[in-house]
C-alpha cells in the first residue's frame, strides 16, 4: 500500500510539472492542454478496461466527471501565472482545508499524534513556500483554490466507489464532452506543437488516468484527513521537480522544509496504524 500511495503522490507532482513544462515552454495554450489531458486519459482507461480479466463497462457519474473537469482546467489556467511550487501549496492546501473538515463534521477522531503531524505538515509547507512564494496574481489564486476543492470533493465521492477503474473511466468519458463544450466556448483557439501534444498526452494518460485510477482504489482504505495530509507531499515533490527539470532554485530552507512535511506526514502514518 505504501508503494502504491508514493507512485499516486510523484503522479500528482509530476501534473503539474508537464503542466508548467508546456505552458512555460509556449508549447501549448491551457485549455488544449486540459482538452488534451481529459481525452488521452479517457482513451488510455477504456483500453485498459478491454483486458482481459479487467473486462468491465465504464460506471459514469456527472457530478464526479463534472468535478474532475473542472479541477483539470481550473488547475491549467491557474498555472499560466503561478509557479509550480507555488500552485501546489494552493491546490493541496485547499485540499487539506476542505477534507480534513469533511472528516470532522462526520465524527472522525484525531489522535495527539496524527495532529501533530498533521500541524508539522502544513508547517513545512507553509517554511517552504509562503515566505518565498511572492504575489501571486488573485485570478489564479482563485482558479487553483477552486480546483483543489473540485478534487477534494472527487477525493470524498472517490471513498464510495466500488469498482476503482470502472468509475474512473466512466468519469474521464463523460469529461470529455463537458472539455469540448470548453474548447468550443474559448473559440477554437489552439496553440501547440509536437512536444506540447507529448506533454498533455503523458499527463493524461499516465499521470492523470493511470494515477487517479491508482489513488480511487486507495481512498476507501484511508480516513479523509490521511488522505489529505499524504497528498501534502506533493508540493515538496514539486518543487524538487522544478529544480530538477526546470532550474528552479533550492535552498536550505526547502531542504529544512522538505524534511519537516515528510516527518508529519510520516507521523500521520504511523497514528493511522497504531489506530
Amino acid at each position: 500500500m505504501l508503494l502504491k500511495i508514493i507512485l499516486a503522490m510523484v503522479a500528482f507532482a509530476a501534473n503539474s510539472l508537464l503542466c508548467r513544462l508546456a505552458l512555460k515552454g509556449l508549447h501549448m495554450d491551457a485549455v488544449s492542454f486540459s482538452s488534451v489531458r481529459l481525452l488521452s486519459g479517457a482513451i488510455a482507461l477504456f483500453l485498459l478496461l478491454q483486458m482481459p480479466g479487467l473486462r468491465k463497462k465504464p460506471v459514469f457519474n456527472w457530478l464526479n466527471a463534472a468535478l474532475l473537469a473542472t479541477y483539470v482546467f481550473a488547475f491549467s489556467l491557474a498555472y499560466l501565472s503561478l509557479t509550480t511550487a507555488a500552485g501546489a501549496l494552493l491546490l493541496f492546501g485547499t485540499v487539506q482545508c476542505v477534507m480534513t473538515s469533511w472528516g470532522l463534521m462526520r465524527g472522525e477522531r484525531l489522535t495527539a499524534l496524527k495532529s501533530v503531524g498533521m500541524l508539522g505538515a502544513m508547517g513545512g509547507l507553509a517554511l517552504l513556500l509562503l515566505p518565498g512564494a511572492g504575489h501571486p496574481s488573485g485570478s489564479a489564486s482563485l482558479l487553483m483554490i477552486l480546483s483543489g476543492a473540485a478534487w477534494a470533493v472527487y477525493c470524498i465521492t472517490g471513498k464510495k466507489v466500488q469498482n476503482a477503474a470502472a468509475a474512473t473511466t466512466g468519469n474521464f468519458i463523460l469529461a470529455v464532452p463537458m472539455a469540448l463544450l470548453v474548447f468550443l466556448l474559448s473559440g477554437f483557439h489552439v496553440q501547440a506543437d509536437a512536444i506540447g501534444l507529448a506533454l498533455a498526452v503523458t499527463s493524461g494518460a499516465l499521470m492523470s488516468g493511470g494515477a487517479y485510477l491508482l489513488w480511487y482504489s486507495l481512498l476507501p482504505k484511508l480516513s479523509p484527513t490521511t488522505a489529505s495530509t499524504l497528498q501534502l507531499s506533493v508540493p515538496c515533490l514539486a518543487a524538487l521537480g522544478g529544480l530538477v527539470f526546470m532550474g528552479e532554485a533550492i535552498d536550505v530552507r526547502m531542504l529544512l522544509a522538505i524534511v519537516i512535511t515528510l516527518s508529519g506526514i510520516g507521523l500521520v502514518i504511523v497514528a493511522d496504524r497504531r489506530r
